[in-house]
């Protein structure tokens, strides 16, 4: 089983690396597993990423792939959710598992067709407005995973802020 957490984000060929320092950064704030399929846009020792990701690095669970069938093959078990542009089905209308990978494609591309054609009930959409190509995709992985955690009723995260040097009275 790859990825010790139960929510699992999946970014099949990222190519710009402040987007997977965020997402990385999300998962580190949320106790999400990071799952990176290559080839991608960026050296995982790049500056930009590293700086995205600021000093969470030490907390990330994160799981490197060589392939998209390597990716399908090692996680063949588990509960998948495609994110795209081209589904018909909110991201909403879904009830997620508690252990759920959500999976997110290229920015200049998304996921390949094959793929989403192949896994057509499990294909989601983040609603937008019309004519627009697609949402960033650090905010898209933000969105999907903070949808699985409210439907857990965020469970294991801190409700309460931290005392402040003012009121909100």
């Amino acid at each position: 089983m790859n990825g010790k957490n139960n929510i699992n984000i999946a970014l099949i060929e990222p190519e710009i690396p402040q987007n997977t320092g965020n997402i990385a950064r999300t998962c580190a704030a949320v106790g999400a597993s990071l799952h990176l399929v290559k080839p991608m846009g960026f050296e995982i020792d790049d500056r930009k990423l590293k700086r995205a990701g600021l000093d969470y690095w030490h907390l990330l669970d994160i799981t490197y792939y060589d392939s998209l069938d390597d990716f399908l093959t090692q996680n063949k078990d588990e509960k998948m959710y495609f994110f795209s542009t081209k589904a018909p089905k909110k991201h909403t209308d879904v009830k997620y598992p508690e252990r759920v990978f959500l999976v997110f494609g290229k920015e200049t591309k998304g996921l390949p067709e094959e793929l989403l054609q192949a896994n057509p009930d499990t294909c989601v959409r983040i609603p937008m407005r019309d004519g627009l190509r697609s949402l960033n995709l650090s905010n898209s992985a933000a969105i999907a995973v903070y949808e699985v955690l409210r439907q857990g009723d965020f469970k294991d995260l801190c409700e309460v802020g931290t005392p402040t040097k003012f009121s909100w009275d």
